[in-house]
C-alpha cells in the first residue's frame, strides 16, 4: 500500500447491468483506523459493491481505488490476496470432513479446498488464531461437525492467515440463534481492537454494530444515503429512511438498538 492513508476510496462509482443501475454515482473513502459497517435492505446494492471493491465487478463508471492500488492499473489477483473475504457462501467449496485446523491453514494460499500442503508452521498459527477468537477447543474436529457459529470463527481465521490488510465481512450472523450471534460479534470486537486491518462489516441489522465499529456508510436503492461516523450517521431520520419504516434508536454500552415505532390509534 502506498502512503495514502485510504483504505477504500470510490470517486463517482457507477454500476450498470443491463437498463437496470445497481449503483449510482457512489463516492466513499475508508482510512487506516477506521472499522467501517455496511448496512442497508435486501436489494441495496452491498453485494454490488463488494464485488467492485474486490475487483470482482468492474464499474461502467468512476474510479476505484482500494490498498493504495487503482482498479484497471493493478493485477486484481494480487489485490485480493490482501483482502480476507468471509462469507457463508463460502461453504460449498470447502472439505466438510477436514479438522478445523486445517481449513484454517489452507487460507495462506488463498484456495477454496485443500489443494496445499500445510506444514507444521502453517498449523501453529492456524492454532493461534482460532485461540485468538476463542475457538481453540474445535481445532481438531472436523469442519462438518462444527455449529454455524463455529464455522464462522473458522471462516474469520482462514481469512487472516494470509495477513490482509483489509478484512470484509459479509453478513456472518445470518442464520445465527442470540448466543452464536454474540459470540461472533464480541469475536470480531475483540479482533478489531487487537489489529491495525480494516474491518468491512456487512449486515442487514445496525443491532449488530459492535463497538469497534467506528464508521457507517448506508446504502439505498443503489444510492450511498449517508456515510460518516457511526453516531453521525445512526440516527432515526436515516434509518427510517434507509429501511422504509418509523424506527427508534437507542445506545447502550456503544451497541445501537432499533425498534419499529407503532402508533396508537
Amino acid at each position: 500500500m502506498n502512503q495514502s492513508t485510504a483504505v477504500v476510496k470510490l470517486h463517482n462509482v457507477s454500476v450498470r447491468r443491463l437498463d437496470q443501475l445497481l449503483l449510482d454515482r457512489i463516492d466513499l473513502a475508508t482510512n487506516l483506523g477506521e472499522h467501517w459497517a455496511l448496512l442497508g435492505a435486501n436489494g441495496a446494492g452491498k453485494t454490488t459493491l463488494l464485488q467492485v471493491i474486490m475487483g470482482m465487478l468492474w464499474p461502467t463508471g468512476g474510479d476505484v481505488d482500494v490498498l493504495g492500488h487503482r482498479l484497471g492499473e493493478y493485477d486484481v489477483r494480487e489485490l485480493r490476496k490482501e483482502i480476507g473475504f468471509v462469507s457463508n457462501r463460502m461453504d460449498g467449496y470447502l472439505e466438510q470432513s477436514v479438522r478445523a485446523v486445517d481449513i484454517v491453514a489452507a487460507g495462506k494460499y488463498a484456495t477454496n479446498g485443500m489443494y496445499a500442503t500445510i506444514t507444521r508452521e502453517d498449523e501453529v498459527r492456524a492454532q493461534t488464531l482460532l485461540q485468538g477468537l476463542a475457538a481453540e477447543t474445535i481445532a481438531l474436529r472436523a469442519y462438518a461437525l462444527l455449529s454455524q457459529g463455529e464455522r464462522q470463527k473458522v471462516l474469520i481465521a482462514r481469512a487472516l492467515m494470509a495477513n490482509p490488510k483489509l478484512l470484509i465481512i459479509d453478513e456472518p450472523c445470518t442464520g445465527l440463534d442470540f448466543p452464536s450471534r454474540e459470540h461472533v460479534l464480541m469475536a470480531l470486537e475483540d479482533l478489531a481492537q487487537a489489529t491495525t486491518l480494516q474491518l468491512l462489516y456487512v449486515t442487514h441489522y445496525p443491532d449488530e454494530i459492535f463497538p469497534a465499529i467506528t464508521h457507517v456508510a448506508i446504502l439505498k436503492q443503489g444510492k450511498l444515503l449517508a456515510a460518516g461516523e457511526k453516531k453521525a450517521v445512526l440516527t432515526d431520520d436515516i434509518l427510517s429512511d434507509a429501511y422504509g419504516l418509523p424506527v427508534q434508536l437507542h445506545w447502550q454500552d456503544e451497541r445501537p438498538t432499533v425498534r419499529v415505532k407503532r402508533t396508537t390509534p
